[in-house]
């Protein structure tokens, strides 16, 4: 058999698998990196994470003008300059080019060899790569990471037309506000481009068959949440289905199954997305998508053939940019036998609609459900002089904590800067601390950190033993 020409090769420069590049080349391992589009960074930094998480800034920014508290000093008045969108864009494509300059700068100074072109099976040690100038070359190697991720879900039966009838990727190349916007989903990514474009000026419908958006949160959180959605004008239609998607002129039209139609100049349709698998030849290295379209893999992200390894999006949820960087990591260090090579202990969610939600551990519906003994202690983000100085009325903290032992089962922020607020969390459960290891520590004042100790006292409030009359 012809000796391998690398190491370990990777098909995909997302963060995935990105990360696991300059992890093999930090253990000194030959390293290639195959990627099929013209540029580095793959969904994340292209078209989805980045672009979406920049735009939300630009309109975070417009609803806190309009906002109360000390900020309502630098407030606005009146629409946006109609130049807003074309504005945001511009720093959107910068923050892309500078990230892109920084993650190929990384990559080269790592020695990882990067491969413009298309890679499938030949076999399950190599890959045909189809160069941009039609050429193929087969290479092979001991380890074989699959990083391709993953596209927006796009039925057959609706009219995707990249003007009026959009997918999640097709939105972000937008290049004026509509003035209307029907949002078909009730989930993550349907969720914040709903709160991204509301506090822009335009009129937002949501559509969806759950009971609730982003369905799977506790109850507060959701109830919280949707009181945001309407403060925003945001017309929520929870528990209907959208039977058909259709264009008369420069309308889009939904019928519903209640009978019901809704009109829009804009709809985007946010019902999932799919594995990029197709263009891999799976069966040539013998492996096989699951009747979901998903590859199986196990808890080291190996597959059937295990020098196969499958990160980032392309193995299924949670589907974030940070835990595809762990989980490039993990697989580099399993496949090479290295040290930690497990994830590094309860990873972090977030969502950046407006408000962030941010969570790390288990919801109280997973503790209900295996019938655990618990405490939630809270904090509003409002009874703080931080947030009394910057106007946030609803913002709060949840703690979840074991009655018996006090550990930190889990944490739950939803308002301004949770997405940042969450690590605190993450540490101290990482860390294996208790509740009163929050309690007893002291935070910077004002600031919206001095939640964890507010909800950590009320959690002991709550575990002290019942005193004697």
């Amino acid at each position: 058999m012809e000796p391998f020409d690398y190491d370990l090769l990777i098909i995909g420069s997302g963060p995935g698998g990105q990360s696991a590049a300059l992890q093999a080349a930090a253990l000194g391992k030959r390293v290639g990196l195959i990627e099929r589009k013209p540029y580095l960074g793959g969904v994340s930094l292209q078209t989805g994470t980045i672009p979406s998480k920049a735009l939300r800034e630009a309109a975070y920014l417009a609803s806190r003008f309009a906002g109360r508290g000390m900020r309502e000093a630098v407030q606005t008045r009146g629409r946006l300059p109609s130049s807003f969108l074309t504005e945001a864009l511009a720093c959107e494509k910068h923050v892309i080019e500078s990230q892109e300059s920084l993650l190929l700068s990384q990559l080269m100074a790592a020695g990882v060899t990067l491969m413009p072109g298309e890679a499938s099976f030949h076999d399950k040690h190599t890959l045909n790569l189809r160069r941009p100038d039609g050429d193929v070359t087969r290479l092979r190697a001991g380890v074989i990471i699959l990083a391709t991720g993953s596209r927006p879900r796009r039925p057959a039966g609706v009219p995707f037309d990249k003007e009026r009838v959009l997918d999640s990727t097709g939105i972000l190349k937008l290049q004026r506000l509509p003035a209307q916007l029907l949002v078909v989903g009730g989930g993550v990514i349907a969720c914040e481009f709903a709160t991204l474009f509301a506090p822009l000026g335009v009129q937002v419908q949501l559509v969806d068959s759950h009971d609730h958006p982003l369905a799977y949160l506790d109850s507060d959180i959701q109830q919280e949440l949707e009181e945001e959605l309407l403060d925003m004008g945001i017309q929520l239609h929870m528990q209907t289905r959208v039977q058909r998607i259709h264009r008369e002129g420069d309308r889009v039209l939904a019928s519903l199954d209640n009978g019901a139609t809704l009109e829009s100049d804009v709809l985007l349709y946010a019902l999932g997305r799919e594995p990029n698998y197709d263009r891999l030849a799976l069966d040539a290295a013998g492996l096989v998508a699951d009747d979901h379209g998903w590859v199986r893999i196990n808890e080291n992200f190996q597959t059937a053939q295990r020098h196969i390894y499958i990160v980032g999006d392309l193995a299924g949820r949670p589907s974030l940019a940070s835990t595809a960087m762990e989980q490039g990591r993990v697989a580099v260090n399993h496949a090479f036998a290295h040290e930690n090579a497990h994830p590094a202990g309860v990873l972090p969610m977030a969502i950046y609609t407006i408000p962030e939600l941010s969570y790390v551990g288990e919801t109280e519906r997973e503790l209900l459900e295996r019938g655990a003994a618990y405490v939630v202690g809270r904090a509003h983000f409002a009874e703080t002089a931080r947030g009394q100085i910057i106007g946030a009325e609803r913002g709060f903290m949840k703690l979840l904590v074991d009655h018996g032992s006090h550990a930190i089962l889990g944490v739950h922020i939803i308002g301004e800067s949770a997405s940042e607020l969450i690590h605190v969390g993450q540490m101290a459960m990482n860390c294996h601390a208790t509740v009163g290891v929050l309690a007893n520590s002291v935070f910077n004042y004002p600031t919206l950190a001095q939640c964890y100790k507010s909800a950590a006292l009320d959690c002991l409030r709550q575990l002290q033993p019942a005193q004697s009359p």
